[in-house]
């Protein structure tokens, strides 16, 4: 590339730590599509002649099957899969390929390549997204009215149906989704045409090529164009912000499926065993989920760090953003797959849950509640049921069991139909607000998702 200004080839180790086209070569079918754009803008400024466009177009159609059939050399010595492609099209076609490099650099074309990169693994994440949520919503749609405890601080709370918990998850994947659409709209814009740092005097229409390649509208400084990463950056926090939701639902399960919990069954085939103790059956999808939010963190922490003290325009730094993009796609996506997978073959035990959902001190707010709707003031209220709950505690007596004598001596705003509250159904049907564990919300929401998922 750079033989008229050096005497002396690339040093061996020189060449080793500075090649990518290891890693980067997944780009390829993006580098190849806008070098056709390119080509084709090259025609319309009178750069390339229609004869030699064709060749072009061919050739790099040509080697683009040879790429996807594994019938292709990539070679370290030509450091990326920008040169690689370029390198072998010239060998292949001659001096028309010698031509297709004409007003744009390596920095804008590595830009543009790793947008229309991002572009498209993004509406794949999505699409997948949204199938862990369809596993999820038709989960939640069979045990929408299976009661069991909520927990705050891993304590006891109130009750909660599992319908209504499966669809937290729902919802925390369509902000996920959101962000992932709102980033596409912001990478989905064309750096083809900015060169290395100020364009070019040779001037292709960058607007034809933007249209060409489905980008919404060209980047306006070409000093940031080549720049530029935040769409990276801003890629990888959306995908670090799935991993911590599939994280948070996997500390769900986890807990869930051990004996102390009992509340859900993984199949066999999304669990393994101990190569030493045979009664276990370990959620490894969950763990390895939680563990491998990590890398997610690390990936975007990663390229954050390389980029916070560089000068513009293009560094070689900049190299170090592909390997953690790459790697956090190939995380996430197989995460929401196995996870989608693992909901769907997922059983709630029904009774164990409704059982521990029975403990009467869920029900200890909606005492309080109670005394409220009695005319006592909610922090009165609170304290007259702490007492009861401290009363029930010493005694060992269940709360719903304090007597109507026990409960009068504490106060006489306590009735005679104080224990009525202590009845699930009923607690169930009280919490009537928008986002309560209501059924009727319930079914609601999951109607809500089942078209919105079709």
């Amino acid at each position: 590339m750079w033989k008229g200004r050096f005497s002396q080839p690339t040093a061996d180790l020189v060449q080793r730590y500075g090649e990518s086209v290891s890693y980067d070569w997944r780009l390829y079918k993006h580098d190849i599509a806008g070098s056709i754009a390119h080509a084709g803008a090259q025609v319309k400024a009178g750069l390339l002649t229609e004869e030699e466009f064709q060749a072009i177009k061919t050739g790099l159609e040509s080697i683009l099957a040879d790429i996807e059939q594994n019938n292709f050399t990539w070679s370290q010595e030509l450091e990326d899969v920008h040169m690689n492609i370029e390198s072998e099209l010239t060998r292949r076609i001659g001096a028309p390929g010698a031509k297709l490099h004409t007003a744009r650099s390596r920095n804008d074309q590595v830009a543009t390549d790793t947008r229309l990169y991002c572009r498209a693994e993004i509406d794949d994440i999505i699409e997948r997204a949204r199938n862990l949520q369809r596993s999820l919503v038709g989960k939640a749609k069979q045990y929408a009215d299976t009661m069991m405890p909520g927990y705050t601080h891993l304590q006891r709370a109130q009750p909660v149906t599992m319908g209504h918990h499966l669809l937290a998850y729902v919802e925390m994947l369509a902000r996920d989704v959101s962000r992932l659409e709102d980033a596409r709209k912001r990478l989905n814009i064309s750096p083809l045409g900015s060169g290395a740092i100020a364009g070019s005097t040779i001037c292709l229409d960058r607007r034809d090529i933007a249209d060409e390649l489905g980008f919404a509208d060209v980047t306006e400084n070409s000093m940031d164009a080549i720049a530029d990463r935040d769409y990276i950056m801003e890629t990888l926090f959306d995908l670090a912000l799935i991993g911590a939701h599939l994280s948070r639902m996997s500390e769900d399960i986890i807990l869930w499926c051990s004996s102390e919990f009992g509340y859900v069954t993984l199949s066999d085939a999304h669990t393994t065993g101990s190569s030493l103790m045979p009664q276990k059956k370990n959620p490894d999808v969950a763990e390895l989920t939680r563990g491998k939010t990590g890398r997610l963190y690390g990936n975007l922490t990663a390229v954050m760090v390389a980029v916070k003290g560089l000068p513009l325009t293009y560094n070689r730094d900049l190299q170090e953003d592909k390997e953690p993009l790459f790697d956090s796609i190939d995380t996430i996506k197989l995460a929401l797959d196995v996870n989608a997978e693992m909901i769907a073959a997922m059983t709630v035990n029904v009774e164990t849950a409704l059982a521990a959902a029975s403990d009467p001190m869920l029900l200890a707010t909606d005492l309080a509640d109670y005394l409220v709707r009695n005319g006592v003031p909610f922090r009165h209220a609170h304290e007259l049921v702490g007492k009861a709950v401290a009363l029930s505690v010493q005694t060992k007596t269940p709360l719903n069991e304090l007597t109507d004598e026990q409960y009068a001596e504490i106060s006489d705003h306590y009735g005679s139909d104080t224990k009525s509250v202590f009845n699930l159904t009923k607690a169930f049907a009280q919490r009537t607000n928008p986002g309560a564990p209501n059924p009727e919300n319930t079914q609601r929401r999951i109607a809500y998702w089942e078209a919105r998922l079709v």
